[in-house]
């Protein structure tokens, strides 16, 4: 039995978390700086630094408490590295050296964005396992405030990002029209929640890099995203409509579930276009923004038979420290450990090492 601790402070949740065999999920706390950063519209990195400074140690020590053990009971100590806010990514990676060192555990630096992809793996009731070779290859889309992106994993061991956002990510979209709309932060869950009111046919937005307009895409966007567009239609809407002061419920309903129809639209597309053409056996949705409940429906009506397709569990697509322990297992499985040289990253690679490979 391997307990691994996962320590997760990449954005503006502080996390920890104790998983067994990267399966069963012992504990898992979250402290949240959504009331620090909501006067703001978005996350203000220098004060989520601070935040994470004042609820790292608390959080590790909850997380430990209710898990039952002591340090001593640990296998290891798994840290997300990469990618986030550098500010945020250190304190995490600072204390969770301390406490390796201190305890005498090996250090396991995990990447963010694959530990996204382990949300849907995460659990004692998860379908599947992450290295089940019927999965692969694999299309994984992680869909999140920070990243919107498509990564092939193959059999290999190999990680290939295939796509991505060339600006807004969609749950940066969703947050930007909240605070043009004033209705508050963060914005997904706000809009999701009005959205149901609203015609999702009320007003056409653009759908960016899909052809829709007529104009073909480029080979290189073709599995691309791009959001911005679609937040100065809803711009140039409300200010037609004169201002989002002027609009009644009505108006505001509708034109918030034709944005969120645009959103959903643009990803299951893609998605599943990449999905064929890259020959997949399985698709994974994750990401804090596959806690939308029209994205989840739309992403599984519209996966084809010959696909075997996977949604994280809600409460492991937005941040949290139960990914990052869980997929820690298979490092450390194999003893594939990092120093104390471990350091931040702020961006994806473009190809990333899985913890196994299948041939």
């Amino acid at each position: 039995m391997a307990l691994i601790l996962g320590i997760e402070s990449s954005c503006d949740e502080t996390a920890a978390a104790v998983v067994e065999d990267g399966r069963r999920v012992v504990s898992n706390v979250v402290a949240s700086q959504i009331a620090k950063h909501s006067p703001y519209g978005g996350v203000i990195p220098e004060l989520a630094a601070r935040e994470h400074l004042t609820a790292i140690g608390p959080v590790v020590d909850q997380a430990l408490k209710d898990a039952g053990i002591t340090p001593a009971d640990l296998s290891a100590v798994a840290v997300t590295h990469a990618p986030g806010l550098v500010p945020a990514l250190l304190i995490g990676m600072t204390y969770a050296k301390g406490f390796a060192i201190a305890n005498n555990l090996p250090l396991i630096g995990i990447n963010h964005f694959l530990g996204h992809i382990y949300g849907a793996f995460v659990g004692e009731d998860a379908p599947y396992r992450f290295d089940d070779p019927a999965l692969y290859p694999m299309l994984a889309a992680v869909v999140s405030g920070g990243h919107t992106s498509l990564v092939v994993l193959t059999p290999d061991g190999k990680s290939h990002l295939v796509g991505t956002t060339l600006d807004d990510a969609a749950g940066e979209a969703f947050d930007k029209a909240a605070k043009l709309l004033d209705l508050g932060y963060p914005g997904g869950p706000i809009i999701e929640r009005l959205a149901k009111n609203g015609k999702t046919d009320a007003h056409h937005f653009p759908r960016s890099l899909t052809g829709a307009a007529g104009k073909p895409v480029a080979p290189e966007n073709r599995f691309n995203f791009s959001f911005s567009g679609l937040k100065t239609s809803l711009l140039y809407l409300v200010r037609d409509m004169g201002g989002a002061d002027k609009l009644s419920e009505e108006q505001l309903y509708d034109c918030l579930a034709s944005y969120q129809e645009a959103i959903v639209d643009v990803l299951c597309t893609k998605i599943f276009d990449a999905a064929k053409q890259y020959r997949v056996k399985s698709v994974v949705l994750c990401g804090g923004v596959a806690c939308n409940g029209a994205l989840r429906e739309r992403f599984e009506q519209r996966v084809p038979k010959n696909l075997i397709a996977l949604t994280a569990p809600k409460k492991y697509c937005t941040d949290n420290a139960a990914m990052i322990g869980g997929l820690a297992s298979f490092y450390h499985r194999s003893g594939a450990y990092n120093g104390l040289d471990l350091d931040a990253q702020a961006r994806l690679p473009l190809s990333t090492e899985l913890p196994f490979s299948l041939r």
